[in-house]
């Protein structure tokens, strides 16, 4: 019997590395993001806890270097959360080209395994053609050998 082989195999098998390749991209990326969310998240909350000293120290006995020292803490935490805000945004951004990507290459990859399934369907046709036509002269040789005999 006849085995079936893609021709085409090898360009399937690098498309399922390229792909495997891709979810680690994706992967990375999604962690990265996740990072700098958290990132951001521990800068409001101690942008929060700023602002709730600087309301403290202004309604207690007033001590001017301590509420400018909390005041300038507080703008420069608020000026992180702006640079983190964009991180988070290019993290996003990053994020979302690498899930292109990742579709992109499963499609290819969907592309050739429909290709090798519909190769190998026509195989199979090919192949039950075959045995058809083998099963024909046999019966054929048969009927003919008995018409001889006789």
């Amino acid at each position: 019997m006849a085995k079936f082989r893609y021709r085409m195999q090898n360009i399937l098998e690098i498309k399922e590395k390229m792909e495997e390749q891709e979810k680690v991209a994706y992967g990375i990326a999604n962690a990265r993001l996740l990072e700098e969310q958290e990132k951001l998240q521990k800068l409001f909350v101690r942008k929060a806890g700023y602002e709730a000293r600087l309301k403290e120290l202004t309604s207690a006995k007033l001590d001017i270097v301590e509420i400018q020292t909390c005041k300038r803490a507080s703008d420069s935490v608020k000026s992180m959360i702006r640079d983190q805000m964009i991180a988070v945004h290019t993290a996003q951004r990053n994020l979302e080209m690498a899930r292109k990507r990742l579709n992109e290459v499963m499609k290819e990859r969907k592309t050739h395994e429909n290709l090798k399934e519909k190769a190998f369907e026509a195989f199979k046709e090919e192949l039950a053609a075959e045995e058809g036509k083998m099963t024909d002269e046999l019966v054929s040789y048969t009927y003919h050998s008995k018409e001889e005999q006789e």
